[in-house]
Formats: C-alpha cells, structure tokens, sequence
C-alpha cells in the first residue's frame, strides 16, 4: 500500500483527489486514469507532438494579439515544445478509449504544460485560462488528428513508398532480361519478365503515394477556432487563421484554418478519407507481400521462381527451414490497417450534432495505420524486394514445359487446334514444339520464333 507521502493533494472544480507526487498532470488527469482503467493504449507519440506544437502556437498567437502575458507565453511556448519533443511521454497516462472528445487528453497536455511552465516562469500558469485559452477539447483534438497525420505522412509514410517504388524499379530494371511463366488463376499463363511484374507492383504504390497527397489537401484544413461548437466562442476572431500560419511554421507542414467549423468540429471525414486510402495501400502490399511469398515457395515442392533474402531460422523443430518473415509480417500490418481502417469508419459516423465523440480511437487507428505503412514499405523494400535472387533454372525449366505457349500460335493454326495441341501436351507431358512439329506444316525455325518466350513478353500478333 502506497504512503501518504506519495501523493499529493489536487483539486479541480469536482473537488480534491490524490495525484502520485512525481506527476506532471493534474486532477482532471488523475480523474481519467480513475475512470478509464480499460487497455493499455495511449496517446501515440506523434498526437503527444501535435499537442504539444498546438499549444506552443496558440500561446504564441494569444500573446501577438495581447490577450496572454509575454512572460507566461514564453514559459508555455517553451514548457509545450518540450512536450511536443517527447521530453514528458510518460506523464501521459491517459487510456485512448475515454471521453469521446478526447477531453482527458487535452486536460493532461494542458495540466503538464501549466506544471512546467510554471515552474519556468515563477508564477501561476493555469492549465485552462492560460495554456488552453481560446481553446477548446472540441477543436484541439480534431486539430492534434489533422495535424499529426500530415506530419506523419510527409516525414514517414510517403518517403518510405517512394523508396519501395523506386527499390521495385530498380529491381525491375535489373531484371529486366529474366522471363518466367505468367499466372493467372494461380494456373500458368503466357510469359512475363521480371521488370514488368515489378512494375505492376511498383505502379500500385505509385498510385498509393498519389492517393494519399489527393486526401492531404483536407487534413490540411484545421478545426482550431472554433472551439466549444463551431462558433468560436472565447476566441478572437482572427486566431484559427493566425494559429494555422504559426503551427504551420512550428511544424514545417503547410496548414490553414477550415472554412467551416462546424463541418471540422462534426466530422472526421477527411481522417475517414485518408485511413480508405491507407486501406487501399495496405491491399497493395497485401498482393505484393501474397506474390514474393507465393514466388519464394518451396525451395523444392513450391514454385521457387525467387529466393528471398534468409533473415533468421523458420522452425523450432526443423532444421535448416527458412521462411518469408518479411512479407508475412506485411501481410498481417495490411490486415492490421484493414482492420484500422473498418473502426475509423464506424467511428466517423459518430458525428452527434456538433461533435464527433469518438476522436481519440480515430486518432489512435489513423496515426498506428501510417506508422505501420511506413514501417512496412521500408522494411520491404529493404530485407525482400532489393535482396531476392532469381533461381534462373526453375524458371528457365517452367517456361520450356509451358503448353500455354500455344496461344502465341492462335494467328497461325487457330484456337481450336490450338486447344487440342495443349490438352495434348498436358496430357502426354509433351514440349509443345514436338507437338506442334507432328500436327501442323510449320518448320522448327518458324515454331521457335513462334514461341520465343522473351518475344511473347512484348505482346501482338505472331505471324
């Protein structure tokens, strides 16, 4: 059992209750950490940053326009850009799953920023009339969520596909001379090289990076300004323009102040936009992670086109067992954003009136979601895609026992005959040149040329 000598006294408008001695946060704080005893989910470090940069930047705008002390400004500017450093991550104990305002959250930024800059400054700094003035919960954290996923975006995730893009394209590039057999329905199909499966794969992250800055233009606009419901009430009518400019210099992230807070204070749907795109992300490096594991099988009794890069022992029981670790571990983060995903949209639909109240699970999802995309795409480009082999013999052995090779032919001999000659060939495990030699009046150069697999990969009419 805990001394008394550990805690101390706080009080709020409900009244006194105990906070641990060491703490930053306050009673308010204290009161959320009692009410919501449900998980072990936080603040994720990058909303604690977007706290931290908001109330920095409104200290900042409230003291330009004169309604904040120069002095108490400067301590909270300082006091919350420590926060927003990630010098006091754990004096944010606070469960995600809480009001749906995410109240709690902003009361423990307010209450830790008051704490330290009114140390700093040798004088009072109240968490509310001070550090949350022209503020509310209401807009703070639909602003913290806008905030964070822009920056999240633009440092982490859209670097990290623009490197598995170009890594795709570059291992395309170099091999661009290697042919192998095509499938569709998982059954063999007409040849294809390696730079244009590649490309495939590199074209779908092309188009993730291009879906993802299309749903930034929205994050971009911030609900800061309006306050309790929209109208902005106790702010000054100039500070969501004046805070979008000063967070905006504080982040390096371009921001402006939504035309409509009513919409920004009662709906997530840009956030709802943006985790559908991340979504659509995750199916694509669910079918890329689904190919390099389907091409890495084996080594004998699978496809083994590839060998992927061996990063760690596959079985506890069977020696010398190597698995695909990297594309399995992206195949459960797309399942994981997929999942995000669902929750976010369920979410978003919890716009009552003039509030969404369920900000924090919104924010929790989204923000996990980029972190672990980001992840992901570097992790992929770097352990699987730059690091496969081809296995040339299997390839080579695959393509010359091909008896879809015949559809090159349909020009010549028709598909009827065609058919014939590949149920034929399945049948009897005949090469389709042989076939096609005995049961039609073209010469083996003609058939060679017919059927050159690297020739098929350029697509036409073969005469």
């Amino acid at each position: 059992m805990a001394a008394d000598n550990d805690y101390r006294i706080e009080k709020d408008s409900m009244g006194e209750l105990k906070v641990p001695t060491d703490a930053l946060w306050g009673a308010q704080s204290q009161r959320a950490v009692d009410n919501f005893p449900i998980s072990d989910l936080r603040a994720p470090r990058a909303m604690i940053n977007a706290l931290g940069l908001i109330k920095a930047s409104a200290a900042e705008v409230n003291r330009d326009m004169e309604l904040l002390d120069a002095d108490i400004a400067q301590a909270i500017i300082d006091s919350a850009t420590a926060v927003a450093e990630g010098q006091y991550d754990d004096h944010f104990p606070v469960d995600i799953f809480q009001t749906g305002s995410g109240t709690s959250t902003n009361m423990n930024t307010n209450e830790v920023v008051a704490h330290l800059a009114t140390e700093a400054a040798g004088q009072t700094v109240h968490p509310n009339d001070h550090v949350n003035m022209g503020q509310s919960s209401n807009d703070v954290i639909p602003t913290s969520i806008h905030v964070a996923a822009v920056i999240e975006c633009e440092r982490k995730l859209l670097p990290a596909l623009t490197h598995m893009r170009d890594t795709l394209r570059k291992k395309g590039e170099e091999l661009s001379a290697v042919v192998k057999t095509g499938r569709t329905h998982l059954m063999d199909a007409m040849p294809v090289r390696f730079d244009q499966e590649l490309g495939g794969w590199a074209a779908q992250i092309d188009s993730g990076i291009a879906r993802v800055e299309a749903a930034l233009p929205r994050m971009r606009r911030l609900a800061q300004g309006g306050t309790a419901v929209g109208t902005g009430i106790n702010a000054h009518p100039e500070f969501g323009e004046r805070f979008a400019k000063a967070i905006g210099k504080a982040s390096g992230c371009r921001f402006e102040t939504s035309s409509n807070y009513f919409e920004s204070l009662s709906s997530q749907d840009a956030a709802v936009e943006l985790s559908g795109q991340l979504k659509t992300i995750a199916v694509s490096m669910m079918k890329i992670a689904n190919d390099l594991r389907w091409m890495n099988s084996g080594p004998l009794a699978g496809l083994g086109e590839i060998q992927l890069e061996a990063l760690q022992p596959g079985s506890s029981i069977m020696p010398g067992k190597v698995n695909p670790v990297i594309p399995e571990a992206a195949a459960m983060v797309s399942a994981q954003v997929i999942g995000n995903d669902s929750t976010i949209t369920v979410a978003g639909q919890s716009g009552n009136f003039q509030l969404n109240v369920m900000l924090p699970v919104i924010a929790y999802n989204l923000l996990q979601s980029i972190e672990l995309l980001a992840n992901t795409s570097q992790v992929m480009a770097d352990k699987a895609i730059a690091s496969f082999t081809v296995n040339q013999g299997n390839l080579d052995d695959a393509l010359s026992k091909n008896p879809i090779l015949v559809t090159a032919l349909n020009s010549v001999i028709g598909y009827d005959k065609g058919a014939a000659i590949a149920k034929q060939a399945y049948k009897e495990g005949k090469p389709i040149k042989e076939l096609t030699l005995e049961q039609t009046d073209l010469s083996e150069d003609e058939i060679d040329r017919l059927l050159d697999p690297a020739d098929l990969t350029k697509g036409g009419i073969k005469k």
